[in-house]
């Protein structure tokens, strides 16, 4: 019980002493994620004025409101959490399991006509520790996520998702290209350097396969 008590107290200090952390403080942010939204939006240009983003895991609401401050009022975010996440300006939230069919159903009645421009996601599991345990719950979340943008997506749509190196990861990769035009990997400033994440961004989905 003590090492656990004393491994919280490291955690909560590097928290603490986080630039990021520090900076999203600052600046009005919700979390230090955003930061990496940020960057890869600086260097891939996903999110323009006027589009519609729908944003996966979103609690407590970072990517959303980088995502809403970039689409601006003529734009639409609709984010979805299994988490209650704060009211955000110019967000529709929608609470639940994606997965869900009612839940599902109530996000695309929220698109309703609007063709969605981009699918983002930086769910992760919560961590065992345990690499055999958690590596398979990351991919099987990145596969939800996927599996949400091959149905909500217009043709020439982008797709931003957290990944983790290991199992899995070159497989998805694959998958990946044999469905958008351009496909790379990421790891921003703001991601941990012992971190074994990655941000998978897509761009130019085909389209739906088949019938």
């Amino acid at each position: 019980m003590p090492k656990k008590r004393s491994s919280s107290k490291a955690w909560l200090k590097e928290h603490r002493d986080d630039p990021f952390v520090q900076r999203a403080q600052r600046e009005g942010y919700r979390s230090r994620a955003c930061y990496k939204l940020l960057e890869l939006q600086e260097k891939d240009r996903l999110i323009a004025p006027g589009m519609t983003v729908i944003d996966l895991g979103s609690a407590p609401g970072g990517w959303s409101q980088v995502a809403a401050n970039l689409v601006g009022h003529r734009g639409r975010v609709i984010a979805s959490d299994i988490l209650p996440m704060d009211t955000l300006a110019d967000v529709e939230f929608v609470q639940g399991d994606f997965t869900d069919v009612d839940v599902f159903e109530r996000i695309l009645a929220a698109i309703g006509e609007a063709q969605v421009d981009l699918v983002i996601s930086d769910m992760a599991p919560n961590m065992s520790g345990m690499n055999a345990v958690d590596q398979p719950r990351s991919m099987y979340l990145v596969e939800l996520a996927l599996d949400m943008a091959r149905q909500v997506l217009a043709p020439g749509g982008g797709f931003v998702t957290k990944l983790f190196h290991g199992e899995g990861f070159d497989d998805l990769i694959r998958a990946t290209r044999g469905e958008f035009g351009k496909v790379l990997t990421r790891k921003p400033e703001a991601s941990r350097a012992r971190s074994r994440e990655v941000y998978l961004v897509a761009r130019d989905f085909k389209g739906r396969q088949g019938g």
